[in-house]
C-alpha cells in the first residue's frame, strides 16, 4: 500500500471543516499522531474534524460515519459532517434520502438541493438526552435546563447556570444578553475541562434575538472555537424550548452562517437543516496511515 496515495476531500459545514477519507475499500490506520498531523493547519491539511466513511455495520446504514476531533480523539456526533456525508451519498446513490450510522446511532439525512434556503441537507438527529446521568454529570442535577456552574465572583458571575443537552455529544450553554461582550476562548478551555463534566463537554454562549432567532458561539471540545457546530445549534434550539425562550423552529446563527433547528414536538426528534461545501479534493501519502506514522 505505501506506493498508493490516498485521496481524500476537503469540506466544511457553514465554516466547519472537514478532511474526508473514504477508507471502505482500504484498510487505514489512524492514530492520535496521524489525525494530529492532517489537522494541522500549517503542517498538514487543516481542519476541525477528519471523517472517515466506512462500511456500514447496521443493515439499515448505507455508511458508516467515523469522527476524529482535530486534538485525535475519537468522538460519537458531528452535525455540519453529517450534511457533508449526506450529500456525498446522495450523489453517489442517486438517491436524496440516505440513513448514516455513527457512534450515536443511525442518522437519516434528506438533500434538498436547490431550495429558498440554497443547496441544503436536512439531517434528523434524534432525540435528545435531557437526564443528568445521559449527558453525562459527575453529580445529580433534577433540573437540566439550569444547572449549577458558574465562573466569576459569586455575587457577580461572568458566566452562570448553564442548560445542558446531549445530542451524540455533551453540551453545556450559558445564556448571555450580550455574545460579544464575553471571551469564549478564554474561558472556553476552563470550561470544556470542568469537573462536572467527566467525558468534557462542548460550551456555547447563547443570546436570544427574538422568538425565532439565537446568535451563538461556541468552544467545541476537543477543537476549540469554531466557525459552526451543528450538535451545539440542535443542543441550543432543544435547551430555548425547554426554557421557554424560543418557538419549536428557530434559526441558529453562528459565526459561519445560519442552520434552522427544529425540534418536532410529535416525536422529539431534531432536524437540522443547512449547506455543505467541498473546497478541493488532494491525495495523501500512504505511509502516513501505516502504523504510528507523522
Amino acid at each position: 500500500m505505501s506506493g498508493d496515495a490516498v485521496p481524500f476531500l476537503k469540506m466544511n459545514g457553514l465554516g466547519n471543516d472537514f478532511v474526508v477519507i473514504d477508507a471502505r475499500k482500504r484498510a487505514l490506520t489512524f492514530t492520535e499522531n496521524n489525525v494530529r498531523w492532517i489537522a494541522d493547519r500549517e503542517l498538514g491539511i487543516g481542519c476541525d474534524q477528519l471523517i472517515i466513511m466506512e462500511v456500514p455495520g447496521d443493515d439499515e446504514a448505507d455508511i458508516f460515519m467515523r469522527i476524529y476531533n482535530a486534538e485525535g480523539g475519537e468522538v460519537d456526533a458531528c452535525g455540519n459532517a453529517t450534511r457533508c456525508i449526506g450529500y456525498l451519498m446522495a450523489q453517489e446513490l442517486g438517491r436524496p434520502e440516505v440513513t448514516i450510522q455513527t457512534n450515536a446511532g443511525l442518522l437519516r439525512s434528506t438533500h434538498h438541493g436547490d431550495t429558498q434556503l440554497g443547496d441544503v441537507v436536512t439531517v434528523d438527529m434524534g432525540v435528545p438526552l435531557l437526564q443528568w446521568q445521559l449527558i453525562p454529570l459527575a453529580e445529580e442535577f433534577e433540573d437540566t435546563t439550569g444547572i449549577e456552574l458558574q465562573i466569576g465572583p459569586i455575587d457577580a458571575p461572568i458566566l452562570h447556570t448553564p442548560s445542558v443537552v446531549n445530542v451524540g455529544n455533551p453540551h453545556a450553554i450559558f445564556w448571555v444578553d450580550d455574545l460579544d461582550a464575553h471571551d469564549l476562548e478564554k474561558f472556553g478551555p476552563m470550561l470544556e475541562n470542568h469537573p462536572i463534566f467527566p467525558e468534557r463537554a462542548n460550551i456555547s454562549l447563547a443570546q436570544v434575538i427574538s422568538p425565532t432567532k439565537i446568535k451563538v458561539k461556541v468552544w467545541e471540545r476537543g477543537a476549540g472555537l469554531t466557525q459552526a457546530c451543528g450538535t451545539a445549534a440542535c443542543a441550543v434550539g432543544v435547551a430555548a424550548v425547554r426554557k421557554d425562550l424560543t418557538e419549536r423552529k428557530v434559526n441558529i446563527e453562528l459565526p459561519g452562517g445560519s442552520l434552522q433547528i427544529e425540534w418536532r414536538e410529535s416525536d422529539k426528534h431534531i432536524l437540522m437543516t443547512g449547506p455543505f461545501e467541498t473546497e478541493f479534493d488532494g491525495e495523501l501519502p500512504a505511509d502516513l496511515f501505516v502504523g504510528d506514522a507523522a
